[in-house]
C-alpha cells in the first residue's frame, strides 16, 4: 500500500543520493482555482520539463521525491514561517500572488487568506518535507554520508529577478553552509568543461530544501541547482506570452545539458561514496 498521498511520488532506491522534483508539479485541484486570473498564469513558472530531463536518476540507484502540485498553490522551497529567502531582493512567497514578473496571479481580494494558507501548508508542504526526511534518515542508517540534490530551472532573462541574462548553471550552497567545498567545487569543474557557462552561489544560492537539509557535520550534503531554461530547452529569450510557453521538450536540445547533469549526479553519488 502506498503511504503517499497520489500527488507525492517517492521512487526509493538504495545509493546515497536524494533527487528533489519540488517544481514540475502543473496540477491545481478546483478548490483552489477560485480567483486565479488565468490557468496558463498560474502554471508559467513552473520548472519546465526538469523531471524529463532528469530521468536517467532512477536508473543510478537514486531516491527521487516529486509532488505533481503547482507552485501556485503552495512552494515548497520557499521558507514556511514566511521569511525571505533573499531579503531586499524580489520573490514569491509561500503562496505565490505574482508570477516572477510580477503579474497577479489572483484578483483582486481572492488571494490566498491566512487560514487559507496554513491548510495548504499541512495538506501539501509538510508531507513533501517529511518524505524528504525521512528518505534521508533511510538512507543515512545504510550510509555514512549522503547527497541531496534538488532539481530548478527558470527562464533566462526577468529583470525582476536578475539583470540580464542568467548563467546555465546556477549551483546553490548558500554560501558554502549545505555542502563540502569540494563537492561544489567538483561541480563547478564540470560545468566549466561542459561548454555551458555557470556560477556559483550567484542570484540562487539554495532555497529552503537546501538550506535546511544540508548539514554536512550530518553527513547530509545539500546543493540546488537551477538551469537556465535555455541549456535545455528552445527558450524565446524575454517576455512570454500564452502560446508559445512552454515550449515542447525536446531530446536533441537537451542532449547536450543532460550529459553534463549525468556527470554531475555521477560526481555526487562518487563523493557519497568515497566518504563510506
Amino acid at each position: 500500500m502506498n503511504a503517499h498521498p497520489d500527488w507525492l511520488t517517492v521512487t526509493r532506491g538504495d545509493a546515497p543520493l536524494v533527487v528533489s522534483l519540488p517544481h514540475t508539479g502543473t496540477v491545481i485541484p478546483d478548490e483552489y482555482t477560485r480567483g486565479l486570473v488565468s490557468p496558463w498564469l498560474a502554471r508559467k513558472d513552473a520548472d519546465w520539463w526538469i523531471d524529463q530531463l532528469y530521468d536517467f536518476a532512477a536508473g543510478l540507484g537514486a531516491t527521487i521525491i516529486r509532488t505533481t502540485i503547482s507552485r501556485t498553490v503552495i512552494d515548497v522551497n520557499r521558507d514556511p514561517s514566511g521569511v525571505s529567502l533573499y531579503p531586499g531582493q524580489a520573490t514569491t512567497e509561500l503562496c505565490p500572488t505574482t508570477t516572477f514578473d510580477g503579474e497577479p496571479l489572483y484578483e483582486l481580494g481572492t488571494e490566498p487568506t491566512t487560514e487559507g494558507i496554513s491548510e495548504r501548508r499541512a495538506r501539501f508542504f509538510d508531507p513533501y518535507h517529511a518524505a524528504l526526511r525521512a528518505e534521508i534518515e533511510r538512507l543515512r542508517a545504510r550510509h555514512d554520508t549522503i547527497v541531496v540534490y534538488d532539481c530548478h530551472s527558470i527562464r533566462s532573462i526577468i529583470p525582476r529577478l536578475f539583470d540580464g541574462t542568467l548563467p546555465h548553471f546556477n549551483i546553490g550552497t548558500n554560501g558554502g553552509t549545505t555542502c563540502a567545498s569540494s563537492l561544489s567545487d567538483a561541480i563547478v569543474t564540470i560545468c566549466s568543461d561542459s561548454g555551458f557557462n555557470h556560477v556559483l552561489n550567484g542570484r540562487f544560492k539554495g532555497g529552503y530544501i537546501a538550506r535546511s537539509l544540508g548539514k554536512p557535520d550530518e553527513g547530509v550534503h545539500a546543493i540546488q541547482m537551477e538551469l537556465a531554461c535555455r541549456g535545455y530547452m528552445k527558450e524565446p529569450l524575454g517576455p512570454v506570452s500564452e502560446g508559445e510557453w512552454p515550449t515542447p521538450y525536446d531530446d536533441d536540445a537537451a542532449a547536450p545539458m543532460r550529459t553534463a547533469l549525468k556527470h554531475i549526479l555521477q560526481t555526487c553519488l562518487t563523493f557519497a561514496q568515497s566518504k563510506a
